[in-house]
């Protein structure tokens, strides 16, 4: 019987430790959370990211490669919430809470809104999920930008920046 009850406390102090390591405070990562905000004349635009370090890599082409989908940033996919329908470079979006992917290329990216936006990565990303694409150009820098980087304004202009490459669209 003791022995019983000495197996089932330590396998309850080992399931405490286990939930207690999964449940890490998300500001601790490498690459912690982020949020950027922008009040548009729908309401307030709200965008979740996971912020990376260049730390010396080559990122455009390199760590993140042209043409395949990314999940713009680090750990779960980036989201955004629109409060309200709203255009977006002139397509529609429907209020709602999105992944925001992206698609780099070197003289083009293209922007994705999935409606899939609680997920890991872009590892389950399915394209028949998006909501709408749209296409920006990017804009090279000779200023590095450290941390990766997601801006919004009260205009309505998102700023993505990295590296030495920066990419903005508008929501209207």
């Amino acid at each position: 019987m003791k022995r019983t009850f000495q197996f089932a406390a330590v396998l309850m102090l080992a399931l405490v430790f286990s939930f207690a390591a999964q449940a890490q405070d998300k500001g601790a990562r490498p690459s912690p959370m982020r949020t950027a905000k922008a009040t548009v004349p729908s309401g307030e635009v709200t965008i979740q990211y996971s912020s990376p370090q260049v730390k010396g890599r080559k990122i455009w082409g390199d760590l993140v490669p042209y043409g395949k989908v990314w999940r713009t940033g680090a750990n779960e996919a980036t989201t955004i919430t629109i409060p309200g329908d709203m255009k977006v470079e002139g397509g529609m979006l429907k209020a709602g809470k999105y992944a925001l992917f992206t698609i780099p290329g070197e003289t083009e990216w293209t922007i994705i809104f999935n409606s899939a936006w609680d997920q890991w990565g872009a590892y389950n990303y399915n394209q028949d999920k998006d909501a709408i694409r749209i296409t920006a150009k990017p804009e090279k820098s000779d200023k590095l930008v450290e941390d990766f980087t997601i801006s919004a304004t009260d205009q309505g202009e998102v700023i993505i920046s990295w590296e030495y490459v920066s990419v903005t669209f508008e929501l209207m």
